[in-house]
């Protein structure tokens, strides 16, 4: 917990206190040469160190306010006042301590990560377990991680897990993780032993990222510089001549020593690095990584956002909605050998091709002599075969589109859609249509970022213009950028600039360019080392884009309270030099009432530690979101169905009409009216209790009331049905009824969906 700084100014701390308490002991027997010599042993050490600090400055061309600081000393020493400059020293050395101290304390969340970096690996080859080193873990590697181990490298779990996530994340709860889901190097095994696949090298994985980030977070210039040293030439200029006009008015030299005593170190100084690096602390403890203070203080300023779409405002994580392929292949051949070859690559979309095969049931194959292509694809060995996935591009080569794909890319570009195609020996043999669902917290965060100020918003992506603004219609994202290269996206933060402050955010390699050249790059950095990760000066740790509105808060409020500080302590500071100019107080009453000012303004700073008033944890209980989450994904096969019966109504016979209406009338009773009921009555109220008010959930509610309504009107319509099926005119009420219900349900679940996972634990 303590910094580098922190022993050695402690030492001067002690030397200070106990040469100044002997030299008033011998003062009292008399020994007045001894006590000043003794005083002088104290004082000496702590002026060569401030000395050395002001030549580095001078040195780096920064003029610190650690110059009136040597002024007053040198001044006491001069006029012979050595029990004022004794004890200038301890409240020199008290204030350098203390706010060490206190940058310690600020900044333990962030140097906790440092020593938690695994060291070894546990990995299959010749029919038996091995430990390695971290450097010998490849890309498609089978890993074994045992109870209480940290998960080594990147990659897709081959087993459930129990993970503690909190080192990377902040959140102290255990995640149980399935079988295909990505899992982040970093996180500790707190259930039984699981065996994984590598996806990434130790060097390029998310722990590694991290830790580089957080090491070259803490190396970077002390943040009080910041904004501390643009008023400190202004503020010694005010002392020195305040100090020289009340001695040339008086001739009283000791005037001039009080008024630089009681400039002197100066709240200035101290409270502005304290904030600033408890303002890094807090937002370490959101899982929110930022780079220093100089980026702390752009993101408070930010008045423009860019965001990229893809695993930005989307999840990333894509759901496979159709699968087609060479007439000589099956489809679950297909997703089998484009799954096995994904277990090797950590992109959010070979996590999502692994997890629809697993959820399929379709056996996989370990991968070998894995080359992956940065933003293009992976090409490997799959048994007899070579495999490549990715873009069509990648795949093809120099190569023609074969027929049967030609309807399939008509179909993925109708629906906006995305498409992996898969390769095998050279040829192209089936595509994979998967759809990007906008990320839950995502409006929301939009929402309370332009309630923050954040009021310009613009999205820049890769993807098609109809593709975009059908997003952005979505979130209300009025300025829609489509179709551009990274050089496109540096062009626009670049135009965007001179207009305002620009956070960027962004989560893919392709996004770096515009990270870096924003004013706040933020990255999606849940896979850590990426270069986007590299080139951000935010990474959200947490894969959630409303962690950038805690950042934006918390930077807004530590920038708010280290003003607050610095305006308390110098309007103290400087209604005390006036005194002192006046001859109303001496310089060693005037030592006393600094150091008084300094802890007071120390103590102000710490305040940022503390959560503000807004950031009241209210949260549903765990259980009740997964279940919420685990019964939305049994009601998904039904309002399928529901859409399916009335797309085929009219063309059915009518006794499979009767039949199929009857069994959907049957699943409505049985699986979502029970779900809708128990909702309204057992959880509703709970949230309700956490929203506060009278009925926040009033309009929910009646969305209940609406589905009752309709289900209840649908049975009695098909329970009137004869077996010889509906009639014409009862085909098209109960068409209307379904396409409405089918409507009601898809939005009252995503809006249920949005508000759980904002009162859940991990918000």
């Amino acid at each position: 917990m303590f910094s580098r700084r922190l022993l050695p100014n402690l030492a001067l701390l002690a030397l200070s206190a106990l040469t100044l308490a002997a030299g008033l002991w011998a003062r009292h027997v008399g020994a007045d040469a001894l006590a000043r010599q003794l005083w002088l042993v104290g004082v000496i050490p702590n002026w060569l160190a401030l000395a050395v600090t002001i030549v580095r400055s001078l040195m780096r061309r920064q003029v610190g306010i650690d110059v009136l600081a040597v002024l007053s000393m040198s001044f006491a020493l001069l006029s012979g006042a050595v029990l004022v400059a004794a004890v200038i020293a301890l409240m020199l050395a008290s204030g350098r301590a203390l706010e060490d101290f206190a940058q310690a304390r600020a900044q333990q969340e962030m140097t906790a990560l440092l020593g938690h970096a695994p060291k070894r690996a546990n990995r299959f080859a010749d029919g038996q377990w091995h430990q390695v080193g971290l450097d010998e873990v490849q890309p498609g590697d089978r890993l074994l991680v045992r109870h209480g181990e940290v998960v080594p490298v990147d990659g897709t779990l081959s087993q459930p897990a129990d993970l503690d996530e909190s080192t990377l994340t902040g959140e102290s709860i255990a995640r149980h993780r399935p079988v295909a889901d990505a899992v982040c190097s970093g996180v500790l095994n707190i259930g039984a032993a699981f065996e994984m696949v590598a996806a990434a090298s130790a060097e390029n994985s998310t722990f590694a990222g991290v830790v580089r980030l957080v090491s070259a977070a803490q190396a970077e210039r002390s943040p009080s510089v910041r904004l501390a040293d643009r008023y400190a030439l202004v503020f010694v200029g005010v002392t020195v001549v305040l100090a020289g006009a009340s001695w040339i008015l008086t001739g009283n030299a000791e005037r001039a020593l009080a008024v630089l005593v009681v400039a002197t170190p100066c709240p200035l100084l101290l409270a502005v690095p304290v904030a600033i690096v408890s303002g890094l602390s807090r937002c370490a403890r959101r899982g929110v990584l930022v780079k220093g203070g100089a980026a702390l203080e752009r993101l408070a300023v930010a008045d423009t956002l860019f965001f990229d779409k893809t695993g930005t405002l989307t999840s990333g994580y894509a759901r496979l909605v159709d699968i087609a392929c060479d007439h000589r292949y099956q489809a679950d051949a297909v997703l089998g050998l484009a799954a096995s070859l994904a277990q090797a690559s950590n992109h959010v979309v070979a996590e999502s091709v692994v997890k629809a095969a697993r959820e399929r049931g379709v056996a996989l194959q370990l991968p070998s002599g894995i080359i992956e292509s940065p933003g293009a694809g992976v090409r490997g060995r799959v048994g007899d075969h070579v495999v490549s996935i990715g873009s069509l591009s990648h795949v093809l080569g120099q190569g023609d589109a074969p027929a049967w794909s030609q309807g399939f890319i008509k179909r993925v570009n109708y629906a906006g859609a995305s498409a992996v195609f898969i390769g095998v020996d050279g040829e192209l043999v089936g595509g994979l249509q998967l759809i990007d669902r906008v990320r839950l917290e995502t409006p929301r965060a939009l929402r309370l970022l332009r309630r923050e100020g954040i009021r310009r918003q613009a999205m820049l992506t890769g993807d098609r213009l109809d593709v975009a603004e059908s997003v952005g219609a979505m979130l209300g994202v009025s300025e829609v950028y489509a179709a551009l290269s990274p050089a496109a996206k540096l062009a626009a933060i670049q135009g965007a600039r001179a207009a305002g402050n620009v956070i960027m955010v962004g989560d893919g390699i392709n996004d770096a360019p515009a990270l870096a050249a924003a004013d706040i790059g933020v990255a999606m950095g849940a896979r850590g080392a990426a270069a986007s990760s590299e080139a951000a000066d935010v990474v959200l740790l947490v894969d959630r884009l409303d962690r950038l509105v805690d950042a934006v808060r918390i930077a807004r409020r530590t920038r708010r309270i280290a003003l607050q500080s610095v305006t308390i302590g110098m309007s103290l500071s400087l209604a005390a030099m006036v005194a002192a100019a006046l001859g109303h107080l001496p310089p060693l009453a005037g030592a006393m009432l600094q150091e008084i000012i300094d802890v007071l303004a120390i103590g102000n700073a710490l305040r940022v530690l503390r959560p503000a008033a807004t950031e009241a944890v209210r949260s549903l209980a765990v259980d009740d979101v997964e279940r919420l989450k685990a019964e939305h994904a049994e009601l998904e096969p039904i309002m399928n169905r529901i859409r399916t019966v009335a797309d085929a109504l009219p063309h059915m016979e009518g006794a499979v009409a009767k039949a199929e209406l009857l069994a959907l009338d049957q699943s409505l009773a049985e699986v979502l009216l029970p779900h809708e009921r128990r909702d309204d009555t057992q959880l509703y109220p709970d949230v309700a209790r956490l929203l506060g008010g009278d009925d926040p959930m009033a309009a929910m509610s009646g969305m209940h009331r609406e589905i009752f309504r309709v289900t209840t009107l649908l049975g009695r319509i098909v329970a009137d049905i004869s077996a010889d099926g509906p009639e014409p005119v009862v085909t098209q009420e109960l068409q209307r009824l379904l396409y409405g219900l089918d409507a009601i349900l898809r939005l009252h679940c995503a809006q249920e969906d949005e508000l759980f996972h904002v009162l859940g634990k991990e918000a």
